[in-house]
């Protein structure tokens, strides 16, 4: 039987890509990894996760999927979110690593839509932003694997990793492999980079960093 939440979810989805009909267009975008604009302004992803915005259920149901949680920031007119969406998600070996990996939700940093932090507190995105000191975009906040139900915790405690910013495509995918397999947990973003430097020259290539 079709849970409410898994029902709903997919009602989201369908209304999201004209009524549950998908035409040819965007079938070809999502093949060639073109990002969608949405009626804010945002460019997006079409695997982005549709939710209801209740953070713990949605970090909950990506784990379900052996996925990773994350919340990207963007905002309308941001000339490095759009970056981020034509540069970095275009590329086929990127955006499917991540649609993989990482169950992700987009929110606007100057957005109203309700969202219902870790912790139960339900706020618009722009204040919910101002709480986690989210203050430009892109920003990326990557959370933990799990959280115990009623910890009380805000994502700003539950966050392990932040992407302050655009990377490049290089940093932008190490990042992802940073939080994929835990390395937070035992060493620094700077020392993987330099170590992942260090393995690819050995075999004597030389990253694409600019």
């Amino acid at each position: 039987m079709i849970s409410r939440r898994k029902f709903s979810k997919t009602m989201l989805m369908a209304m999201a890509v004209g009524g549950g009909v998908v035409t040819a267009p965007r079938l070809w975008a999502a093949k060639s990894y073109e990002p969608q604009l949405t009626d804010d302004g945002l460019h997006t992803q079409p695997w982005f996760m549709q939710t209801f915005l209740e953070l713990a259920d949605d970090l909950q149901e990506a784990r379900g999927e052996g996925k990773r949680f994350a919340i990207i920031w963007e905002q309308k007119g941001c000339p490095y979110c759009r970056e981020m969406h034509y540069v970095n998600l275009t590329r086929p070996e990127i955006n499917e690593y991540i649609q993989k990996h990482f169950g992700i939700v987009q929110l606007n940093l100057w957005g109203a839509r309700e969202v219902t932090d870790f912790d139960g507190e339900t706020l618009g995105e722009r204040e919910l932003a101002r709480k986690w000191r989210v203050h430009f975009t892109p920003t990326i906040q990557f959370f933990r694997a799990s959280i115990e139900r009623g910890a009380a915790k805000s994502g700003a405690d539950l966050e392990v990793v932040r992407m302050p910013g655009y990377f490049k495509p290089f940093h932008f995918i190490s990042m992802f492999e940073f939080v994929k397999d835990k390395l937070y947990e035992h060493t620094t973003f700077q020392r993987y980079l330099q170590e992942k430097f260090a393995a690819l020259e050995a075999k004597g290539i030389k990253p694409e960093v600019w």
